[in-house]
């Protein structure tokens, strides 16, 4: 994962987090919640979660820029039709003031060598049809909403939360 610069000369290295790193991450987690409007335990929950599942090994998370200004959290799992793995991408965010300087497709790459790295055979994501942004940038890095390829039916991604028992219906940990 190389550095490279963006006109201003913001530095746009992207780096595999570490333990260490999830303070970093929880703070960017919980930012990006905030800017939604969702519900977030806060950052240090957060941090400790990403911890959790470092830990567990079968989550990486990709920190960007100086500060850090962006963050990929990337989920691995067994793939039902082949023998690899499959990437879900969780999460991808850079915070505002940096969009729209390549620091997302720095961490998008990124993530994508990364899974290929650890073996997956595809990624797949999901994201709202109002973030045409992140819509583009997916495009343009090969990724369809399409079956089968462009002349294919959309696909959706559906969600519903699953509440235990004894949690108000509508509580939630974090974004997804």
């Amino acid at each position: 994962m190389g550095v490279t610069r963006d006109d201003g000369g913001a530095r746009l290295g992207v780096r595999l987090a570490e333990s260490a790193d999830a303070g970093a991450a929880g703070r960017l987690l919980d930012a990006f919640n905030r800017e939604y409007d969702e519900a977030t335990p806060g950052p240090q929950r957060l941090a400790a979660r990403v911890r959790e599942l470092l830990a567990g090994g079968d989550t990486a998370v990709l920190l960007g820029g100086d500060g850090p200004d962006g963050l990929a959290v990337l989920r691995f799992r067994e793939a039902l039709w082949t023998p690899a793995l499959e990437c879900y991408l969780a999460e991808l965010y850079v915070v505002p003031e940096l969009r729209g300087r390549g620091l997302g497709r720095v961490l998008l790459e990124a993530a994508m060598e990364i899974a290929r790295e650890r073996g997956a055979d595809r990624m797949d994501l999901g994201t709202s049809q109002d973030d045409v942004a992140a819509r583009a940038l997916y495009e343009r890095s090969g990724f369809s909403n399409r079956e089968g390829g462009p002349g294919g039916p959309v696909m959706y991604v559906y969600e519903r939360e699953l509440s235990p028992r004894g949690r108000a219906r509508g509580t939630r940990v974090g974004r997804r």
